[in-house]
């Protein structure tokens, strides 16, 4: 089994599902005591919170390469970012290594184009839904991405840096999060990405009734799959 290399701790809450996940799927596949052969590095969420509020991204680039770094020398094998909003930094990641990065937004558009799906809603941080950086790789597929008006992205936003991380779940913020999904079903969305790791936290398939893509859950599910392959 190759070694699984995580950039965690953005936030630890979701970094702990990761490991879960990945420890449950390597069960699933392997069965008996098997489990996921992984190491993490964890940053501190307090100082990449700060460099997102300043959009200072090449220190975010120069902070995410160091921790790439620490992980190569660990004997990681492949690099999984856990946060859909650092795979902006996935590029800086990939010049100072040659390790392989599973892409969070190439593993959630293979799976809506198993769907067959054409629009698709997207929900994350504003960095997110506002930025290239993950539409780009789902719209060079042919999917059309639908984003929150602003006032609802900044919920949206708000909620996630203001509950989510921290591990505080309301129903107010359920309901807030289910009306802006229905508004865009209204507008076409065939199918949701939950595009930031902790909002699978709130939201769950029951709630909604169109396909729910957690990118947490199939980025750590194709990193298992990457990791068994040929070993």
């Amino acid at each position: 089994m190759k070694k699984i290399g995580l950039i965690g701790g953005m936030s630890w809450e979701s970094t702990l599902l990761y490991y879960k996940l990945l420890n449950e799927k390597v069960k699933q596949l392997r069965g008996g005591s098997h489990s996921a052969n992984c190491v993490i590095e964890s940053v501190d969420f307090a100082e990449i919170a700060e460099l997102q509020a300043n959009d200072d991204w090449p220190a975010l680039d120069s902070l995410m390469q160091e921790r790439a770094n620490s992980l190569v020398s660990s004997g990681a094998e492949m690099i999984l970012v856990c946060a859909n909003t650092m795979h902006l930094c996935v590029p800086a990641i990939e010049q100072c290594t040659t390790i392989p990065v599973i892409h969070i937004a190439e593993v959630t558009a293979d799976e809506i184009k198993a769907f067959s799906l054409k629009k698709i809603a997207l929900l994350g941080t504003k960095f997110t839904m506002e930025k290239a950086f993950f539409k780009d790789i789902l719209q060079k597929r042919g999917i059309e991405v639908l984003v929150p008006d602003p006032s609802a992205r900044n919920q949206v936003h708000d909620i996630i840096y203001n509950e989510l991380i921290h591990g505080i779940m309301k129903e107010e913020s359920k309901r807030i999060y289910i009306s802006v999904i229905q508004d865009l079903i209204s507008q076409g969305a065939e199918g949701v990405i939950l595009g930031c790791t902790e909002i699978p936290l709130l939201i769950y398939p029951e709630d909604i009734d169109i396909p729910l893509f957690n990118t947490t859950k199939l980025h750590a599910e194709k990193a298992v799959e990457f990791a068994l392959s040929a070993s």
